[in-house]
């Protein structure tokens, strides 16, 4: 099926029956649903959101689009990108690996106690590191980009400096889905194959989101770093 492309004047319960994953996505906006047959614009204008940003997040999520473009800091809404972020960081950390973790023990609570003790370490060894990469962001690069948006010539940080550092969180969520796969010796059930499931879906979602910030995120920093230094 052809990419369908949506611009401001289609409706928002379209876009979001055709594609469920953007549900996730609205929610990170501040949109809630009821969205009724209004367009996407007069619901992002309902909730104080920017439109152009919002629609280009959901192409570049939905078709790996925009990718490259110049100026792009320019035509995005940076501080509404930043409360995106904060907002998908709240949700893996205050909801999503937590949920995942309270399945994930309830389904193996059978298993051989040696199993039970290296998934579980595992996990919250996991659970750590995601929490770490995200207070980094929440606490310095966000902090640096706002401050960047406020005229602060103060270039002692750069973005650079993050992107090197930016590692792939969702990798490690890939190598606990081989433990079950490879290794878990009980027989599967319901619990087991569900909580597999929200590994594969939870790992795909982390890598959306380290996409968001590499690709919209890091290049629209880098810009602004830039124009600041010319």
């Amino acid at each position: 099926m052809k990419n369908r492309h949506y611009s401001p004047h289609s409706k928002m319960a379209d876009l979001v029956s055709e594609h469920y994953n953007i549900l996730l996505l609205i929610y990170r906006f501040d949109i809630p649903l009821g969205v009724g047959e209004r367009t996407i614009k007069e619901i992002c204008d309902e909730h104080g959101v920017d439109v152009d940003t919002f629609l280009f997040v959901v192409h570049f999520i939905l078709f790996d689009e925009g990718i490259g473009q110049k100026g792009l800091y320019k035509k995005l809404s940076i501080p509404l990108l930043i409360r995106f972020l904060r907002n998908s960081h709240s949700y893996f950390l205050d909801f999503r690996l937590p949920e995942i973790r309270r399945n994930m023990l309830e389904a193996i609570e059978q298993a051989p106690e040696d199993i039970r003790f290296v998934i579980q370490k595992y996990f919250d060894n996991y659970e750590k590191e995601v929490f770490q990469h995200m207070k980094y962001e929440d606490e310095v690069v966000f902090p640096y980009v706002e401050s960047l948006l406020e005229g602060a010539n103060d270039l002692e940080y750069s973005i650079r400096t993050f992107e090197k550092r930016h590692d792939q969180v969702e990798l490690k969520m890939l190598e606990l889905k081989n433990i079950f796969i490879k290794y878990y010796p009980m027989e599967m059930d319901f619990k087991v194959n569900n909580v597999l499931h929200d590994l594969f879906t939870c790992s795909e979602e982390l890598h959306i989101h380290n996409d968001v910030e590499d690709h919209i995120l890091i290049p629209c920093v880098r810009e602004m770093e830039e124009d600041k230094l010319n």
